[in-house]
C-alpha cells in the first residue's frame, strides 16, 4: 500500500527539514481534489484531476491509491469519467493516510 522506498527517496531529496512541511502539502492537495470531487465532480476535468492525484500519490509513496488513479485517468481519457471508482479511491486515501501516519516513525531511514 505504501511504498517506504519512494518515501525515503522523497526525505533524502527535499531534505530532513523540509519533509515534514512537503508531507503536509501533498496530503493537503490530494485531500482538497478529493474532497472536491467528492462533492461537485467535474466529469470534464476528471481525466486531469485523476493526473494529478496519481502524481501527488506517487510521490507520497501511495502506491495503491495511485494504481487506483492511474486506473481513472484511464477510464477518463477513454471517455468514461463517470465510471472512475471515487468512493474507492476516497477509501483508499484514507487507509493510506492512516497507516502512513502510523508508520512513518519506524519506516523511515535514518542518516548516518
Amino acid at each position: 500500500m505504501i511504498d517506504w522506498k519512494q518515501v525515503n527517496r522523497l526525505r533524502t531529496d527535499v531534505g530532513i527539514d523540509a519533509f515534514d512541511e512537503i508531507i503536509e502539502l501533498f496530503i493537503n492537495e490530494v485531500q482538497g481534489i478529493l474532497e472536491r470531487l467528492r462533492d461537485r465532480p467535474n466529469y470534464a476535468e476528471m481525466e486531469n484531476d485523476m493526473h494529478a492525484l496519481k502524481g501527488s500519490t506517487l510521490n507520497l509513496g501511495f502506491q495503491t491509491l495511485s494504481e487506483l488513479c492511474k486506473k481513472g485517468e484511464k477510464l477518463s481519457a477513454d471517455g468514461n469519467p463517470k465510471a472512475v471508482n471515487l468512493p474507492e479511491i476516497h477509501s483508499c486515501f484514507q487507509i493510506s493516510k492512516s497507516k502512513f501516519t502510523t508508520e512513518l516513525p519506524n519506516a523511515i531511514m535514518d542518516e548516518c
